[in-house]
């Protein structure tokens, strides 16, 4: 199994707020900064997206890809790759959220595997440039959205 990359941090807003934007996919590349786009290809019953197409510019991987997802209420989600692209063969992760006080607790996991050979330290570090971004960018578009 890959090393998962992780980090959390604290947003002014409760979780059902923090959910919303993580299911908002059309807009990630509004606050995601490599997402550069993403397209729902199909929800569940109760319409929140299960499979998103996604084109990734994270500099050293860049690709395109299909995740399938799963919802676990205001709890967070998780997911992983169903269809890989010419890069990215696994992607696994997760938001897990918990209330802290009066805003929500968020923590990123992210596992990447390449079908590309990369040296372990630069695929971690463009992990790391993942998850940091991502979480800086969802805490400032939920925190702008609430206020």
């Amino acid at each position: 199994m890959a090393d998962r990359t992780s980090s959390s941090t604290t947003i002014s807003a409760g979780r059902p707020e923090v959910m919303a934007v993580i299911a908002d996919f059309p807009s990630y590349p509004e606050w995601a900064g490599q997402v550069k786009s993403a397209e729902v290809l199909d929800g569940d019953p109760e319409g929140r997206p299960e499979r998103v197409r996604f084109v990734l510019d994270a500099g050293v991987i860049s690709d395109t890809y299909t995740l399938g997802y799963t919802w676990h209420g205001d709890d967070g989600v998780s997911w992983q790759v169903v269809e890989p692209g010419r890069m990215v063969s696994d992607l696994r992760g997760s938001y897990r959220l918990a209330d802290a006080g009066s805003g929500t607790h968020v923590t990123y996991e992210l596992t990447v595997d390449l079908s590309v050979p990369m040296i372990g330290l630069v695929k971690r570090k463009a992990e790391k440039v993942i998850v940091d971004t991502a979480l800086k960018g969802l805490k400032k578009r939920v925190e702008g959205r609430s206020r």
